[in-house]
C-alpha cells in the first residue's frame, strides 16, 4: 500500500481530516509527522535562512520527520480559497522550497489550488493528483466528494460543539464519542473566557507557543478559539472591521478578534509569528479595534524561534492578573 505522508504542520489543523478522507479513498494509507519538538525545530532551521518565518522552519522540520517514513509527500500549493483574495507568498512556493532545501525528501505530491482561475481548473487539478493513485476518474471524484464531506463535518463540529481542531480530530478518529475538554454552552458566572486567535499552526502547535492554550485550561478558563464561530459570525466581523478580506485565512485574526472583543469575552490573547507581513497588519487592525471599543482587554503574542518561555508565561500572567482584578470588581458591583 502507498503511504503518503502529511507534516504536522502549517495547513494541517485545516483540512487534515479532508486530505485523509481523499487519499484514503484512493487507497492510500496516510502517515502524519509527530508533534513539533526542539529537534523537529532545530532540524527545519537549519535548511533554511535565517529570515525565514517561524511555521516554515516547523514544516521543513515535519517533513524531515517523515523522511524514510513514507513513499511520498502531500504539499500543495495554495494560491486562493475564495475568489479574489491573496494567499501568503509561503504557501504559494511550498512545494518548490521543500524540493529545494531538502533534496533527500519523498517525491512530493503537489496540488495548485487557486479558486481565481475558475471551477474547471480546480478539478483538473484534483484530477491530476488523483492519477498518482488511480487512473479510474471516477473512483478520484468519489474521494474528492468525500473528502469536502468530512471538511464540512469537521467545520461543523468545531463550531457547533465548541471543539479545537485537536480536539475535533481525536473526535473524529475515535469510534466511540469523546466529549469536548473545553466545556460548552455559557460559562458560569465565576468563570472567566478568554479568546485566543490567530492561525492554526500556531494556536495548537504546544511547542512552539508553550502549551498556552493547556495553561488557560488548567488555570480554569474558558478558552475560546475562530474555529468556535461560524462562516457566517467571522464574515460581518470582518465587514465591520475592513469592508471585506484581502488575505486568505484573514477571518482567523481579523474576524475571530472583532466578534470576540464585541461579544462580552473578559480577554483576547492574539498570537502571530514575527516576521510575518499579513500578521503584523492584520493584528494591529484587531489591536486598534479593540482600543476603539476599550471594553475587552487585548493582549498580543509574538513568536519566533528564539521566544524564551519565561517572557511568554511572565505576560500571561500579568494579564490573565488584570482579567481577574477586573471581573472581581465587576461581580462586587453586581452584588
Amino acid at each position: 500500500m502507498i503511504k503518503v505522508g502529511i507534516p504536522r504542520a502549517l495547513l494541517y489543523y485545516q483540512y487534515y481530516p479532508m486530505w485523509k478522507t481523499f487519499f484514503e479513498g484512493l487507497g492510500a494509507e496516510v502517515v502524519v509527522s509527530p508533534p513539533t519538538t526542539q529537534a523537529i525545530l532545530s532540524s527545519g532551521s537549519s535548511r533554511v535562512v535565517a529570515d525565514t518565518c517561524l511555521p516554515v522552519k516547523v514544516f521543513c522540520g515535519h517533513v524531515l520527520a517523515l523522511v524514510g517514513e513514507c513513499d511520498y509527500i502531500f504539499i500543495p500549493a495554495i494560491r486562493s480559497v475564495k475568489s479574489k483574495i491573496c494567499n501568503c507568498s509561503k504557501f504559494l512556493g511550498l512545494p518548490d522550497m521543500t524540493k529545494a532545501v531538502i533534496p533527500e525528501s519523498p517525491p512530493i505530491l503537489d496540488i495548485d489550488i487557486d479558486i481565481n482561475k475558475g471551477k474547471h481548473e480546480l478539478y483538473q487539478a484534483i484530477y491530476k493528483l488523483g492519477r498518482r493513485f488511480t487512473w479510474n476518474p471516477f473512483k478520484v471524484r468519489q474521494a474528492s466528494i468525500a473528502a469536502w464531506q468530512a471538511h464540512l463535518k469537521y467545520k461543523q463540529l468545531m463550531s457547533n460543539h465548541g471543539l479545537t481542531p485537536s480536539q475535533a480530530i481525536e473526535r473524529i478518529s475515535n469510534t466511540t464519542e469523546v466529549e469536548p475538554k473545553t466545556p460548552s454552552g455559557n460559562p458560569t458566572p465565576n468563570q472567566a473566557t478568554i479568546a485566543v486567535i490567530g492561525h492554526p499552526y500556531l494556536l495548537y502547535d504546544a511547542h512552539i507557543n508553550y502549551r498556552l492554550i493547556h495553561r488557560l485550561e488548567q488555570a480554569h478558563y474558558k478558552v475560546l478559539t475562530p474555529e468556535m464561530l461560524t462562516t457566517e459570525e467571522l464574515e460581518l466581523a470582518i465587514t465591520r472591521l475592513i469592508g471585506g478580506a484581502y488575505w486568505t485565512y484573514e477571518e482567523e485574526m481579523v474576524g475571530a478578534g472583532g466578534h470576540y472583543l464585541e461579544s462580552g469575552t473578559d480577554g483576547v490573547i492574539g498570537i502571530m509569528a514575527f516576521g510575518c507581513g499579513p500578521d503584523s497588519l492584520m493584528m494591529d487592525i484587531v489591536h486598534r479595534w479593540a482600543a476603539r471599543l476599550r471594553t475587552t482587554p487585548f493582549m498580543s503574542l509574538t513568536l519566533e524561534e528564539h521566544t524564551a518561555e519565561a517572557g511568554v508565561v511572565t505576560r500571561l500572567e500579568a494579564f490573565l492578573d488584570m482579567i481577574h482584578r477586573k471581573k472581581r470588581r465587576r461581580l462586587k458591583l453586581c452584588v
